[in-house]
């Protein structure tokens, strides 16, 4: 049954889009090929998936002849040879056709294949870049004026637009650690522990569980050092009490606002993981192909790990390939649990 899986659907409509994210190998020929390879398909039974050709030279298996899976991806090689270009030219122009003429390819076909590898686009990494780079000079001591021209903004008014949804404070703030922004913090019990909702006047900026007050507390301590945190049940009641009818099974939809700091793919996964339906699962890697980018399972997998805002970013929702839970930031158990009861509840 293991084969009637995405890998093997592709592998028998020879789709060329999960060429990048494994090769298959085939037990009565020793040979491992592409999923879009033209050989003959094999019995699902004789079929072994691997996630890349070194694994499965490791194996014993030999490359295929024919699709040459172990050969270079001369796509990898464009998207990096933009990505240098796009490093060293904080500074200039990031349009498409200023790219495309780099690599000598039309913006279009530039677009999708960098989509295609990194998620994002040109002008996301190279937005990316510049805000990397401006947080780095603001921690080592530069005036926010300096930092702002030195990582490639034309003018204030480009940075300020960025930095609401990606700082999630103003620069100057952020160059003191965030000691000005104000964090309100309420705790709660709930069926799986000790849940603790935290949140600014723009949306919740963390909601984690636990057993122990003071373990959440601490851990909201080292998630926001220079913050003003203080106790604000009634300002946050409504959020609290959404977030633990879910818990209980009461509530499917959780539409709640959101203040928290990720980059662009960290925020396309999370985005992503709010879709999934109410007491289904999905996989690690389903969620990579969901995004366009078939071989990002361990990024995905990272951004899950690094959700600040549980169940209402249901990072729990996501399981392995296998069937085996993955991991869960609060606990294995709890997620098994939270899992059980919503898929009890759905059902």
């Amino acid at each position: 049954m293991e084969n009637l899986e995405p890998r093997w659907q592709a592998v028998l409509g020879r789709d060329r889009r999960y060429d990048a994210a494994f090769v298959y190998a085939v037990r009565s020929t020793g040979v491992y090929c592409r999923p879009s390879c033209p050989s003959r398909r094999p019995r699902p039974a004789q079929v072994i998936f691997f996630d890349n050709p070194g694994l499965a030279e490791r194996a014993g298996f030999r490359a295929c002849r024919r699709c040459r899976p172990n050969a270079a991806d001369p796509q990898i090689e464009l998207v990096r040879r933009v990505c240098r270009y796009l490093e060293s030219h904080l500074d200039g122009p990031a349009d498409l056709a200023t790219l495309a003429r780099h690599v000598s390819l039309s913006p279009s076909h530039l677009q999708r294949v960098f989509r295609s590898k990194l998620g994002v686009s040109p002008r996301q990494y190279a937005s990316a870049l510049r805000l990397r780079s401006f947080k780095q000079a603001l921690r080592q001591g530069q005036d926010v004026t300096r930092a702002l021209y030195d990582a490639g903004y034309g003018a204030s008014s480009r940075l300020y637009e960025q930095s609401a949804p990606r700082l999630g404070m103003t620069p100057g703030a952020y160059r003191q650690g965030g000691k000005n922004m104000r964090i309100g913090y309420t705790i709660a019990d709930s069926p799986v522990g000790r849940v603790l909702v935290a949140g600014t006047a723009r949306g919740l900026s963390m909601v984690s569980l636990g057993d122990r007050d003071q373990a959440l507390l601490d851990a909201l301590a080292q998630e926001y050092p220079r913050a003003e945190v203080h106790p604000d049940r009634n300002g946050l009641n409504e959020w609290a009490r959404a977030i633990v009818e879910q818990l209980r099974g009461r509530r499917e939809e959780l539409d709640l606002p959101l203040d928290v700091l990720g980059t662009a793919f960290q925020s396309r996964v999370w985005e992503a993981l709010r879709k999934i339906p109410y007491g289904t699962t999905r996989t690690y890697s389903q969620i990579a192909r969901s995004l366009g980018r078939p071989t990002a399972n361990r990024a995905v997998a990272r951004a899950c790990a690094t959700n600040p805002v549980a169940v209402v970013v249901p990072c729990h929702r996501v399981v392995r390939q296998d069937g085996g839970l993955g991991g869960y930031r609060w606990g294995l158990e709890r997620k098994k649990e939270m899992i059980a009861e919503e898929s009890r509840r759905r059902g």
